[in-house]
């Protein structure tokens, strides 16, 4: 399944989600621009190495990406849940749960791979976080989705929480098998990231919460 867009309207311009979309395109736009050596040191300085821990990689590494489908995934995810949990949160708000739970996803991923020397990039954690507070405040909302049957390809309406959480029961699993893989030179999905993030999503938006205007609206109820 491939999510196409949400049913959920939302009520103001996602003018941080659109920032923080730019940003990591214009930084993978910067590194395509270098040679592979300059590439290569780019990602590995400001990248999250697990065995060579520096606190500003914690945030910087939010904002690289690995290759076009990455960040073509990770940010059309983002323009999918972000607008609206923006929406309700608020702009400055909205923009320290993002960073809090890129920050959350990192050092869960940190903390089940410290001896890995690859770097970590991705908002993909971030994101995940983002996810978690849509499942929580937008249950009923629907997602279109791409389905693959065989030969055939249709669009469906999948309910929000059946479809993320059928997303984190993959993170879940597809991390646990990876315990106990050595992760010391290989790359790879970081899935405890996404588990963390997603977490911290969903305790980051109940602890924060919305703003006033938006506690009656009848879809933030179950």
């Amino acid at each position: 399944m491939f999510p196409l867009r949400d049913t959920q309207p939302s009520y103001s311009r996602p003018f941080v989600t659109t920032v923080i979309i730019a940003i990591n395109v214009l930084i993978y736009l910067y590194s395509l621009a270098l040679d592979d050596y300059s590439r290569n040191y780019f990602i590995g300085h400001y990248g999250l190495i697990p065995v060579r821990l520096h606190p500003s990689a914690f945030v910087t590494s939010m904002f690289l990406h690995g290759g076009l489908m990455h960040i073509v995934g990770n940010m059309w995810f983002l323009w999918i849940f972000g607008d609206n949990v923006e929406d309700i949160m608020g702009h400055t708000k909205y923009l320290l749960f993002y960073i809090l739970c890129g920050l959350a996803a990192a050092m869960t991923q940190v903390l089940f791979n410290a001896d890995s020397r690859v770097p970590m990039v991705g908002a993909s954690g971030a994101i995940a976080g983002v996810m978690g507070a849509y499942m929580v405040k937008f249950p009923r909302s629907r997602i279109v989705t791409f389905v693959f049957v065989f030969f055939f390809i249709t669009t469906v309406e999948v309910p929000a929480v059946i479809m993320l959480l059928y997303w984190f029961v993959i993170q879940l699993f597809s991390g646990v098998g990876t315990i106990g893989y050595s992760h010391l030179s290989q790359g790879g999905t970081a899935w405890f990231a996404h588990i963390g993030g997603f977490v911290a999503g969903i305790i980051l938006v109940n602890v924060m919460g919305t703003r006033p205007k938006y506690l009656q609206r009848g879809d933030l109820n179950w």
